[in-house]
């Protein structure tokens, strides 16, 4: 029986070309088709293999003019979307969760212009504290749209976090990141037994699957809270 060629076992391949120098910086590489003929898959695993290299900068896909190494390859960095109860678990803490508040209401301005809508819609908004050993660790401020995710109106929200659920049902193909540091108001001091006006780190996401918008969430850490990244 053939083994069946992966796009990640194309992307292991090419990839080990592009360190090796196989493929030196600037070399174009082979057609799509032609690669595809050498390692005996179809012409979209390869196609999806090369999308994944050029998004990562490690090759430049040009427009009727082939896929070249980069000269100068970008460094990207990597988030992943967490399960806050992971994050919190692997730290070795316990974690627990408090849902705020739960509605249906009309999308702010800040929600419309982070999912490009041009008139107010109804959505799920979820407010809910994520908690480390009992101590506030991430307030988060998230709508979701229920267009495009329905079966969340059947989620307890009580038991289980919008965070944990959407990242295991509703997977998205692309997303926005923001990070910036607010100060404190009164509000997110008391969430997040926080000082008055300390600088608070904040991160926003907004995730799309196509043009449907899934969730977009506003994450208010608690004082020293770090966020580590791969490259």
């Amino acid at each position: 029986m053939a083994v069946r060629i992966t796009w990640q076992d194309v992307y292991d391949k090419i990839h080990k070309r592009i360190l090796d120098s196989s493929y030196a910086p600037g070399d174009k590489l082979p057609r799509d088709e032609d690669i595809a003929q050498e390692l005996g898959c179809a012409r979209s695993t390869v196609q999806r293999a090369m999308r994944e290299l050029s998004e990562e900068g490690i090759v430049e896909r040009r427009r009727k003019g082939g896929t070249h190494v980069r000269s100068y390859p970008v460094t990207r960095a990597t988030f992943d979307i967490s399960v806050t109860r992971h994050e919190v678990e692997s730290a070795g803490k316990v974690y627990s969760y408090q849902l705020i508040n739960r509605e249906i209401a009309k999308s702010p301005r800040n929600v419309m212009a982070a999912f490009g809508l041009t008139a107010p819609k109804d959505m799920l908004r979820i407010e809910a504290l994520h908690l480390s050993d009992r101590q506030p660790y991430i307030y988060e401020d998230r709508w979701v749209c229920t267009d495009t995710v329905p079966e969340i109106a059947n989620v307890d929200l009580q038991c289980e976090s919008a965070n944990e659920w959407l990242v295991l049902n509703r997977p998205y193909d692309h997303a926005d990141l923001r990070f910036y540091a607010q100060n404190a108001d009164a509000y997110h001091a008391d969430l997040l037994d926080a000082q008055l006006g300390v600088a608070l780190f904040v991160m926003e996401r907004t995730t799309w699957i196509g043009t449907a918008p899934i969730t977009t969430v506003k994450a208010v850490t608690s004082p020293g809270y770090q966020l580590i990244t791969r490259t």
